[in-house]
């Protein structure tokens, strides 16, 4: 189809065809050479007097670009084996800066061309090599840096003493190169190297000031990625030998490790000539691990030794592979529990620091903020995972646990939201089995007797106050929540109707103002058996709502063990001691003693005795986490643990429990305290479990 003719009006205006030079095009589009020319808040880390600290700071990517690129080409002449120390003096206010290296410079004649023309450098050859025959390893490849920095400059000023020649030689440029002035050559003693100082232009960057923190960091990551090298900044002095790992260590001293540092070579093919090349990458991972953060992982990652800040091939396929291998150590718990692992549970709390040095690295852009992938790279990274992964996970057992302890709590918290939901709809039930108090308008002067089977709720409804004491009947013990998932509990008939009668919702904390029974006291039979009750009740409880033992809610009831009738009173005993102390004594005739194996065999007149009572006693806990540890012995998973407590080991873990008992006057609201030996119940309790 032929491309239609378009019919214009009058005369067109051409548009003004322009040729600009290098200084012109450099200067007013920099952000093509070294991005963006505004300031703008990058996430990052800023080096302390002895330590690291992770902050937004106000980066001004040209600017810190501009100076870099000459620091870099003091990094490339150390990759060549030519450099053993790079100084920097910045200026007291601010506005220059000298950079300066012992390496063994470059021919005098070539200073112009290095310096105002693009596309001018010594490392284009991508495929030379060294002595050895492995390919170079070098930051600058385009030729643009040094040039742009300088025609960017109000004043530039470079020495070279050239080793080879032993020829000094110093060029001042002027506004950016449009003028220059030229020293005479001559002999030098001393050092050989490169001198560069400089000021940046204010035309170009608004405010040329330079960031002494900034710069500082630069120096500082240089050294951390190039062991051996000494910096100097004024009057600091930098060198690290461990590398990275003294970085990690900065970061998190106790908790810092290295996941491993290799060497690995490769063989390729000249494009050009078909030969075949050699190739050396180095490669580091080092890990700061901290369990008790919540915040998300942080990567610190470097690609010859300048800082990818937006990450690229080396830290996304570490992080994958990482990942995915731990995933695999951990998926027959996975399977085992029921459930899967998220990045986030892995991750969390870590920080990465990567270091890859390698031949012809390709960035995103002039800014080297980003690497793009390279197939010897990838080769490299995944053999350096496997090769390393083993020894690091067989070091870091108690990693591998708490990524499952936090998968089991995001797993539960999911479950628990979706109890939630279905909980809403069961308060609103009506519950069968509840025998419920008839007040309507008060409901938190309502109490609630959770019964040891249907012989006890028969009893306990002729003798309570229908007004404020309700009753709901269970049938043999309770489950145990601490090895039962949240939808096993939630189909629980049982715990299901007593939720559902009182008002609570796993999933949720306890809304006081519409709970149905302000109190909740346990009635069972006073033997091991009844005991076993009351603690698996206790764990449900403490497990969902604890609020409800900060407040008192929780009690027991302890149904007397014997009945004495004797010719002044009835009395109801709750052990032996005290039916031998009435025995002894004299002035009091007993006519007949009743003794109860159960609540069901407990005689009206008794249960009355109960309900009437003015105390009951109160479940208080002290220590929220001893508590937690002591219910994970009785009833978690681990036996061993309750082995020991069972044998009364006295090198066992557990922590004396510090949930305690007291006795509270319910109708007087008079409190005396009575102390319960836990760790004797839970031991018999514990026993008739297994």
């Amino acid at each position: 189809m032929a491309i239609k003719k378009v019919e214009r009006r009058g005369k067109t205006q051409d548009a003004v065809i322009e040729s600009k030079d290098q200084r012109w095009h450099c200067r007013n589009r920099v952000t093509l050479v070294f991005g963006s020319n505004h300031p703008e808040e990058l996430d990052t880390y800023i080096y302390t007097k002895e330590g690291l600290e992770f902050k937004t700071v106000k980066f001004h990517q040209a600017k810190s670009k501009a100076i870099e690129e000459i620091l870099d080409n003091c990094i490339d002449e150390f990759y060549r084996g030519h450099v053993t120390e790079i100084h920097t003096w910045l200026s007291d206010d601010k506005m220059s800066v000298i950079i300066e290296d012992n390496g063994i410079g470059f021919p005098i004649k070539k200073m112009p061309a290095v310096y105002t023309e693009f596309r001018t450098g010594s490392k284009f050859k991508d495929e030379e090599t060294d002595s050895k025959g492995y390919l170079h390893r070098t930051l600058g490849q385009n030729g643009l840096g040094a040039a742009a920095t300088c025609l960017t400059s109000d004043y530039f000023k470079v020495t070279v003493k050239h080793y080879n020649t032993k020829q000094e030689q110093t060029i001042n440029f002027i506004d950016g190169a449009l003028k220059s002035k030229k020293g005479k050559a001559k002999k030098f003693k001393g050092h050989s190297g490169v001198r560069v100082e400089l000021s940046l232009a204010k035309e170009v960057y608004k405010n040329n000031k330079i960031d002494e923190e900034l710069l500082r960091k630069r120096i500082i990551d240089l050294a951390y990625n190039n062991p051996g090298l000494t910096f100097y900044l004024n009057d600091e002095k930098y060198i690290y030998n461990k590398g990275l790992y003294e970085l990690a260590e900065r970061v998190g001293k106790e908790k810092a490790q290295n996941f491993g540092t290799w060497t690995d070579t490769y063989e390729t093919v000249s494009t050009r000539a078909k030969k075949k090349l050699k190739g050396k990458i180095d490669i580091s991972l080092d890990l700061v691990i901290d369990p008790e953060s919540e915040d998300r992982e942080r990567f610190i990652s470097f690609a010859n030794s300048t800082p990818t800040f937006d990450g690229g091939f080396h830290h996304d396929r570490i992080k994958r592979l990482f990942i995915n291998l731990i995933k695999d150590k951990l998926e027959r718990h996975a399977k085992k529990e029921k459930m899967s692992f998220v990045d986030n549970d892995i991750l969390t709390g870590m920080t990465f620091i990567i270091g890859v040095t390698m031949p012809n690295p390709r960035f995103e852009s002039q800014t080297k903020r980003k690497l793009v992938r390279d197939s010897n790279l990838e080769k490299t990274i995944e053999a350096f995972m496997k090769k390393f992964f083993d020894k690091w996970w067989r070091k870091n057992k108690e990693y591998g646990e708490l990524i499952l302890e936090r998968a089991k709590s995001r797993h539960k918290y999911q479950m628990l939201k979706d109890a939630s939901k279905k909980a809403r709809k069961q308060k609103k039930k009506r519950i069968e089995k509840l025998l419920d108090a008839n007040e309507r308008k008060n409901r938190n002067k309502c109490t609630l007797f959770i019964c040891e089977g249907d012989s006890a709720i028969g009893g306990l409804r002729s003798a309570r106050n229908k007004l404020y004491q309700g009753g709901i009947a269970l049938k043999g013990k309770p489950m145990n929540v601490t090895q039962a998932s949240i939808k096993e509990i939630l189909e629980n008939q049982e715990f299901s109707d007593i939720m559902a009668s009182i008002g609570l919702a796993i999933g949720q904390e306890p809304e006081w103002d519409k709970l149905r029974y302000s109190k909740i006291v346990f009635l069972a039979d006073s033997d091991v058996d009844g005991g076993h009750i009351n603690t698996l009740l206790t764990n449900f409880f403490y497990t969902f709502w604890p609020q409800l033992f900060e407040n008192g809610c929780i009690q027991i009831a302890k149904a007397p063990l014997f009945e004495v009738i004797t010719d002044k009173q009835n009395l109801y005993l709750e052990s032996q001691d005290e039916l031998d102390n009435i025995k002894k004594k004299k002035n009091l005739k007993i006519k007949e003693i009743q003794r109860n194996k159960g609540l069901g065999e407990m005689s009206p007149e008794a249960f009355k005795h109960v309900m009437n009572r003015d105390m009951y006693t109160v479940i208080n806990v002290e220590d929220a986490k001893e508590a937690k540890h002591t219910l994970n012995i009785c009833f978690g998973k681990d036996t061993s643990l309750r082995k020991s407590l069972l044998l009364d080991h006295e090198d066992y873990s557990a922590p004396d429990t510090k949930i305690k008992a007291t006795k509270k006057k319910v109708a007087k609201k008079k409190t005396t305290k009575k102390k319960v030996v836990k760790k004797k119940v839970t031991k018999k309790k514990t026993k008739k479990r297994k």
